[in-house]
């Protein structure tokens, strides 16, 4: 029978087959071929026992992707979810999380939660922060209800991962979206402006018929792995129109003169928080010690 495998917990996997939810093991062969089943995988199982709904795993089929952080098969965008306001929103965060995508080659959209916290003014401001990046960037409200069809129409007929630092409104996000399940949400401390982590393990969600969203556990930062510093310029999109008027090849865009990146910031063409952001990162993998 095939199935989708909608989480893994203590060393147990919990495959979707129509409207039944099967508890799994995987078979010995998976750990000898160092190949370990993944929320969001399409599995073959074997029917243990029908009235307890349990079985085991015997084949995962072939992926069509498989990200390592989160660590999810299958998917076909992001969604990274950021506050609006309470938590102010940490760019670099963002950044950082939309490097890692482009690194694993997964289209990301951006969602500002809270926007009934904002003015227009300030959500003008971080539009333009993503603004010639190719990011649809949208603004919801999970409290009033706000940016749902938007929201609703991003993720029909696709599984996506959906990420973001706790206390954001990504499981409250969660809830407005699905039924059936109730996802626990987590209070803000006002002395650190963070939230619990609600989100213990990845989750494939179902939304409706080919929709899955695939909650992952809260972050608080992300280092970037197997990168090398000269590979960070390719994933910043909104680079690629402007490196072809820098004078000299291999131009990092840091410190050479005659830029074409750095004369685009200059112009307004490139946000300068985006920007600032790469330098940044650019001097951590600079400064990465290789063992």
């Amino acid at each position: 029978m095939r199935g989708r495998i909608i989480r893994g917990i203590a060393g147990f996997y919990y495959v979707q087959t129509g409207n039944q939810i099967y508890e799994c093991k995987a078979k010995g062969i998976f750990r000898k071929d160092k190949k370990k089943p993944l929320p969001g995988d399409y599995v073959e199982i074997d029917i243990l026992d029908e009235a307890a709904l349990t079985a085991n795993i015997s084949v995962i089929l072939p992926r069509t992707n498989e990200l390592i952080r989160p660590a999810v098969a299958n998917v076909d965008q992001a969604l990274v979810i950021m506050a609006a306001a309470s938590p102010a929103p940490n760019l670099n965060l963002l950044d950082r999380f939309l490097v890692t995508m482009e690194q694993q080659k997964v289209e990301c959209c951006i969602c500002f939660n809270k926007q009934d916290l904002v003015d227009e003014e300030w959500k003008d401001k971080l539009r333009e922060s993503y603004r010639n990046t190719g990011y649809r960037v949208l603004f919801t409200s999970a409290r009033q209800g706000e940016g749902l069809e938007e929201l609703c129409q991003i993720l029909t007929g696709k599984t996506t991962t959906v990420a973001g630092p706790s206390g954001v409104g990504k499981s409250s996000l969660i809830n407005r979206l699905q039924t059936g399940v109730s996802m626990e949400t987590g209070e803000i401390s006002t002395k650190i402006e963070r939230g619990k982590h609600t989100t213990r393990h990845s989750e494939l969600i179902y939304v409706s018929e080919d929709t899955y969203i695939v909650d992952t556990p809260g972050f608080s930062s992300i280092e970037l792995y197997g990168m090398e510093k000269e590979e960070l310029q390719d994933y910043f999109p909104e680079f690629a129109d402007w490196e072809p008027e820098c004078r000299f090849a291999g131009c990092a865009h840091v410190k050479e003169r005659d830029c074409g990146v750095k004369t685009a910031l200059e112009r307004g063409e490139i946000s300068r928080s985006r920007y600032e952001n790469y330098c940044q990162l650019y001097e951590e993998l600079k400064n990465k010690r290789k063992y």
